[in-house]
């Protein structure tokens, strides 16, 4: 698991072994008094030319994104445009979700639902959507009852993920669409698209530069130069390497909540803090607190326990295993503390297979994970360095405070 090793040398072999192209690593408390940015390895250009990694290059976030897109709807929340837990904020600007019929296991019998879905269930991962691709049964229901997308076309949220739910919400958790329909809520409460909400309500308050934050396609020339996943092995920019050769941006036509970001290492860090800190310069502070509560009700509990502890759960604790877990609003949520690692209710979650994020509030502690893969992806090689990243930034906190930065 190399969970007892280094980050230095873990990452510099895997780079020498050519197993990852590179890494960056950022860390931080809330005052900022214990900082750890990390570099190592380089990215190519179109051109060919590599660069060394630094903490500005822009990355693509994938499934990053969601936490991005659940404080854009809690801000639009605490606006008073949408509300966490009233049906009508669905009902009146995503119609689409409402009566959604239920999707029995033999892919062909849909059942009424009973419940409705609000809000704090998308931003739970409670409402009853899932990816197809994850739901074998749901994929083989798209394929015989809707038209495969032509290649070349784009699809919006409400066409891509225009299915049946697997559950009736709020009784389980599954990994869905749902924060790509929240986004989706946003612009359409709001009037604007979640790129320019991103850029006007997150950015700017935090002082991270508002090209810096861009939905694909990512614009202009400076900004293009900076990415890491722009290069001859994905000449588009599509994020391949992140996603394991999946081209789900190539696909999706607007801002998708749920998987279309693209950010600096820098950026995304301070928002992690502003969380870790609840300085309020992104949400009201009873929000931030909603956040790092288990959304998971009792009626769900046993269901969604079971989606963790089972064969796809590995895919699915951020690296908790054997940790009892329920979910937050933005994240997977640590129920116990580990001595010496993730203290009770961290948030966390990752993005794609390379990159991984938490918020530890108890042990007043942020840090984020991007590893630049290399093609064909190694998945177990990753697998191992995020967990790496999430031990050994512990180890090096602990030296801090123990007044020994040597052995940073």
């Amino acid at each position: 698991m190399m969970a007892d090793q280094t980050i230095e040398p873990a990452f510099q072999e895997a780079i020498s072994d050519s197993k990852i192209n590179g890494v960056i690593i950022c860390a931080s408390n809330t005052t900022g008094s214990f900082t750890y940015n990390y570099t190592a390895g380089a990215r190519t250009l179109l051109s060919g030319e590599s660069l060394p990694h630094k903490l500005d290059d822009i990355l693509y976030l994938a499934s990053g994104t969601k936490l991005i897109a659940s404080i854009a709807a809690l801000q639009a929340k605490d606006d008073g445009h949408l509300s966490l837990d009233s049906p009508e904020s669905i009902s009146k600007y995503a119609p689409e979700l409402v009566n959604q019929p239920i999707l029995s296991s033999d892919g062909e019998t849909v059942n009424p639902s009973t419940n409705a879905i609000a809000l704090r269930q998308l931003l739970s991962q409670t409402s009853g959507l899932a990816y197809d691709f994850i739901v074998p049964y749901l994929l083989s229901w798209r394929e015989k009852n809707q038209p495969p997308l032509q290649p070349g076309h784009r699809r919006p949220v409400e066409k891509a993920f225009a299915h049946p739910l697997i559950f009736n919400p709020g009784t389980s958790w599954s990994y869905g669409p749902n924060l790509d329909w929240a986004g989706r809520i946003l612009e359409r409460a709001t009037n604007t698209t979640l790129g320019d909400h991103v850029r006007e309500r997150i950015c700017k308050p935090l002082g991270i530069p508002t090209s810096d934050a861009q939905f694909f396609p990512v614009k202009g020339d400076e900004i293009r130069g900076r990415m890491v996943d722009l290069n001859p092995v994905d000449p588009e920019g599509l994020g391949l390497a992140v996603i394991g050769g999946m081209d789900v941006n190539k696909r999706s036509e607007g801002d998708f909540g749920g998987h279309g970001l693209f950010m600096t290492a820098e950026g995304y860090i301070k928002v992690l803090k502003s969380l870790l800190t609840n300085d309020e310069k992104l949400l009201k502070k009873e929000t931030v607190e909603e956040m790092f509560s288990n959304q998971i009700g009792p009626e769900a509990e046993e269901n969604a326990k079971a989606v963790f502890d089972g064969p796809t759960g590995v895919f699915y604790r951020a690296g908790a295993d054997g940790m009892k877990v329920g979910h937050g609003l933005g994240g997977l949520l640590t129920l116990e503390g580990v001595d010496g690692w993730y203290g009770e209710r961290t948030l966390t979650w990752g993005g794609g297979l390379t990159f991984a994020w938490f918020v530890d509030r108890t042990n007043d502690l942020c840090g984020l994970c991007a590893i630049q893969a290399s093609m064909p992806v190694q998945m177990q090689t990753l697998t191992d360095l995020k967990n790496t990243f999430r031990h050994d930034i512990y180890r090096k906190y602990d030296a801090w405070k123990k007044g020994n930065p040597g052995k940073l």
